[in-house]
């Protein structure tokens, strides 16, 4: 009984490929859907989390964060649509780079922050310790889905595949 090249690992690939792009795509839309929800409604907020990893002046910091709620979200939207996935991918990979930078920087310098990646974040109160290294592999979790959307960014149930005329779901001979 001879292996068909359906059945091998690399066989399967153009199978499971592009439902590792749906998952992929939907997981990380999830999470900027998140980020970005859960701070848009105190912008003011969001901008003094920014400011406390001083890194940068206070009304740069405040700017950066009252707008990044809004980029958040449209990246979310962008992935959740599959529409210029590539370049949500690149975005959200920049994006991701300077998070875990900034986690990193204020581990480094011994400041007492929450990243304010999910909420208000800002300075801990006294005896509160943080918890960067969980921060930063969550990150880097988050890095990979965006890497894989740069290499294969065409996904299953996507605007991008429609428009190139893709089908939603390729069928495996097996099912």
């Amino acid at each position: 009984m001879g292996v068909t090249a359906a059945r091998t690992p690399a066989g399967r690939w153009p199978v499971v490929r592009p439902r590792l792009g749906l998952a992929a795509r939907l997981g990380l839309a999830a999470v900027w859907l998140f980020a970005g929800g859960a701070k848009v409604g105190d912008l003011a907020a969001s901008g003094r989390a920014v400011n406390a990893y001083q890194v940068m002046p206070y009304e740069v910091a405040t700017a950066i964060g009252a707008a990044l709620p809004f980029v958040e979200l449209a990246l979310g939207l962008l992935l959740l649509a599959g529409l210029a996935t590539r370049l949500s991918a690149g975005i959200s990979a920049a994006l991701l780079v300077v998070f875990i930078a900034g986690i990193a920087s204020a581990w480094a310098r011994g400041l007492a922050i929450d990243c304010g990646c999910f909420g208000s974040g800002g300075q801990l109160a006294a005896g509160q310790a943080p918890s960067y290294l969980p921060e930063i592999l969550r990150d880097l979790g988050f890095l990979a889905l965006a890497g894989f959307l740069l290499i294969w960014p065409r996904s299953p149930y996507s605007v991008d595949g429609w428009l190139a005329g893709d089908p939603p779901v390729e069928e495996d001979d097996d099912e």
